[in-house]
């Protein structure tokens, strides 16, 4: 089995926080076809001839705009992912304002295992995903990813460049010692 090599060894310490994260430039072409749907909506706003009928162009106005917003909104939210593992915690933040965001306590995580690739496929598309037989997971481009399986036996997946470096400083807080005990 291949292993690419990393800055951080077997026997080397880890940094205070680790931060990782992943992108979809894909997404940036359907925030687009939600901005044009946006504008068509606005345009027949403007231009067209309300003596027609009013009920059906405000309909037709209402859902351009409407739908714009949700897939341009939508879309942006998925747009990338980014992880922060810090020593107490690791958190999950998407989109450009952060959310939706996920912070799960290390002492919530049993383990962590690297899963070279999940797709939006598997999980019913790009975003964040629910599937019972599953678990929960952030999705926002096909690839590599972190599997965390947690105390409650949930598990929840996360596409993020360099998941393995994720997995080994994730696997290595888990098993440091509490401080005071030796």
């Amino acid at each position: 089995m291949y292993m690419r090599d990393h800055p951080h060894r077997e026997n080397s310490t880890h940094p205070e926080v680790w931060t990782g994260r992943a992108t979809n430039r894909i997404q940036w072409l359907l925030a687009l076809a939600g901005a044009a749907c946006m504008a068509l909506g606005i345009e027949l706003a403007v231009d067209s001839a309300w003596n027609v009928g009013i009920a059906p162009l405000v309909m037709s106005v209402v859902g351009c705009i409407a739908a714009g917003l949700l897939v341009l909104f939508g879309t942006l939210a998925f747009v990338h992912v980014a992880l922060r593992v810090d020593k107490e915690a690791l958190e999950v933040r998407c989109g450009h304002m952060g959310l939706p965001r996920r912070r799960i306590p290390l002492s919530q995580v049993a383990g962590a295992e690297f899963a070279p690739h999940v797709t939006p496929r598997h999980w019913g598309g790009w975003g964040y995903r629910w599937r019972p037989e599953k678990g929960t997971a952030v999705v926002v481009r096909r690839g590599e990813g972190i599997v965390l399986r947690l105390w409650d036996g949930h598990t929840f997946t996360i596409t993020i460049d360099n998941a393995e470096s994720a997995v080994r400083v994730i696997k290595d807080r888990l098993h440091r010692p509490a401080p005071g005990r030796a």
